[in-house]
């Protein structure tokens, strides 16, 4: 039988969950080295850096990570905090890209990855060797700060087209896992059944959590955009 090495341990009981917090040094370190930077870096908008980073820290070092080895549904929730709320913190706290970055490449390749980290085999693989995992929580937040910069970098109607789009594909990613007729992920086959879920239950509650909740991130930031724009467009015509 395969053995399953997850970076954050093998997946907590109910009764351990809040005994396993991730101190790693390395992952420690770096945090705080990222706070120190962002202190300097961006003086004016500190607020969302550091919101941004806390939730960082809230992945990686409360048991929320330890409970994504256990959980799909787990490692879905951590990986919409670094997509959904982390990512966009971070690309309105830094400061506004000069020019226009291409939206529809950044589109595509943070859809790429959100869609290729869920193919069941590199999703194994993830979850069975760390240098892995790590390439799958840096590419996903990596290509979700992209896109985050080029939607803010963008005109507003581009922006609300591509979070319209991105809106969809996930919901799409999301459906497919609440109605798929069987479990997908072999590392949690052993480790929903003390959380009161089977495999595919737990597959299923993924699926919601990225169908709605995900989703519904950038379907409201797309209907913010459009409706700033219309109120500006009200106060010019009103003037």
């Amino acid at each position: 039988m395969e053995t399953w090495t997850p970076y954050c341990g093998a997946g907590p009981s109910p009764a351990e969950i809040w005994s396993r917090w991730n101190l790693d040094p390395l992952l420690l370190g770096a945090l705080v080295l990222t706070y120190a930077w962002l202190w300097v870096a961006v003086p004016t908008r500190r607020g969302l850096a550091f919101a941004s980073v806390t939730l960082l820290l809230v992945s990686f070092v409360s048991p929320l990570c330890a409970l994504s080895s256990a959980l799909f549904s787990a490692r879905t929730a951590h990986h919409v905090l670094l997509t959904s709320l982390a990512a966009p913190l971070m690309a309105w706290a830094l400061p506004r890209p000069r020019a226009s970055r291409s939206l529809a490449a950044a589109t595509l390749v943070f859809a790429g990855a959100f869609w290729l980290w869920h193919v069941p085999a590199l999703y194994e693989a993830a979850l069975s060797n760390h240098g892995v995992y790590w390439l799958m929580q840096v590419s996903m937040l990596a290509s979700a700060m992209m896109f985050w910069r080029a939607v803010r970098a963008a005109p507003v109607p581009a922006a609300v087209a591509a979070l319209l789009a991105t809106t969809v594909q996930m919901g799409l990613l999301g459906a497919l896992l609440t109605f798929m007729p069987r479990a997908l992920y072999t590392p949690h086959a052993l480790t929903t059944g003390s959380w009161g879920l089977s495999p595919l239950d737990d597959q299923q509650l993924a699926g919601l959590v990225m169908w709605i909740p995900a989703a519904g991130v950038y379907l409201a930031a797309a209907l913010a955009l459009l409706g700033r724009r219309l109120r500006s467009a009200s106060g010019l015509a009103a003037r």
